[in-house]
């Protein structure tokens, strides 16, 4: 149902272009962004579509200043007054599903999730319908260069002057939030990265650029720190913050013309859903990141990143086969990153330790747990577990699951008690599934095995330590 209060109001104004005609939907957008900045100083990047999608009734509750902004333009003494209204809670996932679609201003939209970030956090799982609005409409090559148009379009109208300075700047916290993320878990600092991307970054996105160039790398260097920021929350269990900053992520990369980082980024919503249970998505997601110019223009490190989630999405939707093949083509991939080849520092994580990581996950998924069994192990004892605590916690909560599967319970119970000890100072929601699927896994025998039982008091302290 439309908005048709908005609507009405501003084709009741008079357009300062057009005498005798109404006010545009551009018109109104550039007056209220004016306003903002005269009042406040801040400044946001409100356009004709996202003027379109208020009056379509796409979004019911926009952010506190562009809410405030239109009252002002319109004559509106209260939001009910044009067509807004506060969704109930319970329905802030579904609202960031639609503020999230690929039609809606990049900065609007990021705007937008820092506003609603807090009931996000408080209603944190993800339907299938969220990941349908995502993966099934994934836009095409005319969406991509017209992203580039409107970034630079919006560019051209900013007044602060960013420079190299400021790109210094977000590329360091990049760095820094993505390395506290590797060692410590998603859990710790994922609300500074939130903020930091919302507030700080954002404000750098709304000014003006010496040359394209620059313009390019800042949007680039944004979509990966909305993309760390959307990892860090998706290991901390906060999904539907997680699923809005992935999107931001592609968005961004778009206006960047960087296929790379936006196919770095759909591969983590693959993962996401994956781990979610939505297999069907998780594979559309996966082949949009390994498809065409966003492979080709990846570094063979991170085509080996995308490679080995494509199989393992393969695996989650049955087709075992392919699964194999796209295996074999991330380990060729990883085998041709060599010392010193152009790639980008956000697949300094990924390499030996972590495609077996991955692989042995496959390997289950297709029902190979000795074949997983073999790559987890490897993974362990090949990966820095100091650097990346919390992925090696990960990876042995998975290996004493599959040695469990396998009737190996005294190795099992050995493997997961090192991954508790792993645990220690890690907040991370994904480390703390391992331990409530060992502790379903240990139910069955605990009564007749003292170590089992004895683990199982371990897990039971940790995760009421961690709740």
């Amino acid at each position: 149902m439309g908005n048709d209060l908005l609507r009405n109001r501003r084709e009741r104004l008079p357009s300062r272009a057009r005498p005798g005609a109404s006010m545009s939907r551009a018109e109104l957008a550039e007056a209220v962004n004016a306003h903002v900045w005269t009042t406040t100083g801040q400044r946001i990047a409100l356009d004709a579509h996202s003027i379109a999608r208020y009056e379509r009734g796409q979004s019911h509750w926009p952010g506190r200043q562009y809410r405030d902004g239109l009252r002002a333009v319109l004559g509106a003494a209260t939001d009910a007054e044009i067509g807004f209204y506060r969704t109930p809670r319970g329905n802030a996932v579904r609202e960031i599903g639609r503020s999230s679609t690929w039609e809606t201003d990049t900065l609007t939209g990021l705007a937008d999730l820092g506003s609603k970030y807090v009931d996000l956090t408080r209603r944190g799982l993800l339907g299938l319908a969220a990941y349908s609005t995502v993966a099934a409409a994934l836009p095409g090559e005319s969406w991509w260069a017209e992203m580039g148009q409107r970034s630079a379009e919006r560019a051209a109208r900013g007044v602060r002057l960013v420079g190299f300075g400021d790109l210094e700047a977000v590329r360091d916290s990049v760095a820094f939030f993505s390395r506290m993320d590797q060692r410590h878990g998603g859990g710790h600092a994922r609300a500074a990265a939130m903020q930091y991307l919302t507030d700080d970054v954002h404000r750098l996105l709304n000014g003006s650029f010496a040359d394209d160039g620059l313009r390019s790398q800042m949007f680039s260097a944004a979509a990966e720190l909305a993309y760390v920021a959307g990892w860090m929350a998706f290991d901390n269990g906060e999904h539907g913050v997680a699923q809005g900053l992935f999107s931001s992520s592609v968005k961004l990369a778009a206006e960047a013309d960087d296929p790379a980082m936006a196919a770095h980024t759909l591969r983590a919503m693959a993962h996401q859903a994956i781990d979610l249970g939505h297999p069907t998505q998780a594979q559309v997601l996966a082949a949009a990141s390994v498809a065409g110019a966003r492979y080709q223009a990846a570094a063979p490190r991170e085509r080996a990143l995308l490679g080995v989630v494509h199989a393992r999405a393969l695996a989650a939707t049955g087709q075992s086969k392919a699964a194999a093949s796209a295996l074999l083509l991330a380990e060729r991939d990883l085998s041709a990153a060599t010392p010193g080849s152009d790639e980008p520092t956000r697949v300094f994580f990924f390499g030996e330790a972590s495609l077996a990581h991955e692989t042995g996950n496959t390997l289950r998924d297709i029902g190979d747990l000795a074949g997983a069994e073999h790559h987890l192990e490897h993974s362990v004892v090949t990966r820095k577990a100091s650097t990346f605590k919390r992925t090696h916690a990960v990876t042995l909560g998975y290996l004493g699951e599959v040695q469990a599967r396998r009737g190996e319970l005294e190795q099992a119970i050995t493997t997961w008690g090192i991954a508790l000890d792993a645990m220690d100072g890690v907040q991370s929601a994904r480390a703390r599934q391992t331990v409530i699927e060992m502790r379903s896994a240990l139910a069955t025998y605990k009564a007749a095995n003292s170590d089992a039982a004895t683990l199982d008091e371990r897990a039971s302290v940790f995760l009421a330590a961690t709740n």
